[in-house]
């Protein structure tokens, strides 16, 4: 298929096709006689595979390293790989939280601030509420 038909079906803009192509992450690429660009029927599901990553969170330098070359397959490799962004996760899940309950501190020590207190003083408060360890 040519490069628009995959973009089409792909849901990317052409120009993102080639960047992933110049990238080394399609390898499924001919050229025809005119020097159009012609690709395989795998480079879809290669496309919807870096798609899913990318949402997964992965990089496109992650991505380029487990990305097998044709008829090569890193079974162990992505396994370990998909192991560390679990926890990568998990540890942004932590950051996440902490910083919500810090937001949810500062929240309520705004609002517990009297009415025609100064706002420096309200400021400096809720400061104190962000910089303060959780328990």
């Amino acid at each position: 298929m040519n490069i628009g038909e995959l973009a089409k079906q792909s849901g990317l803009a052409a120009s993102r096709i080639r960047f992933y192509e110049a990238e080394g992450l399609i390898s499924q690429v001919g050229r025809q006689a005119n020097g159009y660009r012609r690709y395989a029927p795998e480079a879809l599901q290669t496309l919807q595979l870096i798609q899913s990553a990318q949402q997964a969170g992965f990089t496109l330098q992650e991505l380029k390293a487990l990305m097998p070359a044709p008829g090569e397959y890193k079974r162990e490799e992505l396994i370990d790989a998909l192991q560390r962004k679990v926890v990568q996760i998990e540890q942004m899940q932590a950051q996440l939280a902490q910083s919500k309950a810090q937001l949810l501190g500062v929240i309520e020590a705004v609002r517990a601030q009297p009415e025609g207190v100064p706002c420096s003083m309200g400021q400096k408060q809720a400061l104190g509420v962000i910089n303060a360890p959780l328990l």
